[in-house]
């Protein structure tokens, strides 16, 4: 039996994220600056290959499940290819992936047929004007469409991906968790993180989520503890009571999960991140197509892995521990 991918405080990792772009077809205010970004080369991006490759060198030494992000992992061609090459690695049992749902409709039967299990789907308001200003022009209905089409299509279960923001779209918890009385969705309220912030923007609009039960109260929803849906996710989930899908609370600023982390990244450039929060990086790329090689640096980045970010000392403006990535979200993947 080889060594599984263990760092030092003997936390086992089975799953990895893996960014297949770092271009997207919004501009998300927590995701990207309202400059925009300055996109890579393609001949930077890994290729499909190259990816898997890397998937099949760590399969041996545990890794389980992968999740493909972005940017926005839709806007990659022919990405169900790569979910087809990634199903058919001895030892992989679970293909994922986050998108916004705009392709959706025009993907989602292929990307099952190739593979893919479930996906979890980016939507921070229900209400067009509010959407657009958040996405920087999307169209709310285009990503309802893209939730009916995983549907249909038989992907299950179908996260909803929600970031929490004060003073922006904290007054629709109650509409979105309404959307779980009478469909099996999973909706996610999740902390604003302060992923590549270089301002204060991020703490003006943070929210600790005691306000999504709150909100429940205040409805006159009796609550329970509900098992959580398939997946790696640290989301603590509930049910309505009576209700067919459930949501979900994950804190990562004001009640880390750092000590069951099971999870490594690989940017869309081929750099292994053991922290999403942290600055340290290590590039695998030019080792694709050599298992052992591959195996070994995974191993030195997480021989590295700190017990834990530091995002709430951030909130508080305190000193850290280590250095904070620069990246934003869309070039490390969601």
């Amino acid at each position: 039996m080889m060594e599984l991918l263990t760092d030092p405080f003997g936390r086992v990792h089975d799953y990895m994220r893996i960014s297949v772009t770092d271009r997207c077809n919004l501009r998300c205010i927590y995701c990207m600056p309202a400059e925009g970004m300055q996109f890579q080369p393609h001949d930077e991006i890994m290729s499909y290959e190259e990816i898997a490759s890397v998937v099949k060198a760590l399969a041996p030494a545990g890794l389980r499940k992968v999740r493909l992000t972005g940017g926005e992992p839709l806007v990659r061609k022919d990405l169900e290819r790569l979910v087809a090459m990634l199903s058919s690695i001895p030892g992989i049992e679970d293909i994922s992936l986050t998108t916004n749902g705009l392709l959706l409709p025009t993907k989602a039967a292929v990307l099952k047929a190739a593979g893919l299990s479930r996906v979890n789907i980016s939507l921070d308001s229900l209400r067009q004007d509010r959407f657009s200003m958040i996405t920087r022009g999307g169209e709310v209905a285009k990503v309802l469409k893209g939730i009916e089409a995983a549907e249909a299509a038989g992907l299950s279960p179908i996260k909803l991906n929600v970031v929490l923001m004060k003073g922006i779209n904290d007054d629709e918890i109650k509409d979105f968790i309404a959307l779980t009385l009478n469909s099996p969705l999973n909706v996610r309220f999740i902390e604003y993180m302060p992923i590549g912030s270089t301002t204060d923007a991020w703490r003006q609009t943070y929210l600790p989520l005691e306000r999504v039960l709150e909100a429940c109260r205040e409805a006159g929803w009796e609550t329970e503890e509900a098992h959580p849906p398939a997946g790696n996710g640290p989301s603590q989930d509930s049910r309505i009571v009576g209700a067919k899908g459930t949501f979900g609370l994950i804190h990562p600023v004001s009640e880390h999960f750092c000590d069951n982390c099971n999870r490594l990244r690989l940017t869309a450039d081929g750099h292994i991140k053991a922290c999403l929060y942290w600055s340290d990086e290590y590039n695998v790329r030019p080792l694709a197509g050599d298992p052992e090689a591959v195996r070994g640096l995974f191993r030195k980045a997480l021989a590295g892995k700190p017990h834990n970010h530091e995002m709430a000392l951030a909130l508080e403006k305190k000193a850290q521990s280590h250095t904070p990535t620069t990246r934003r979200m869309s070039q490390i993947g969601g």
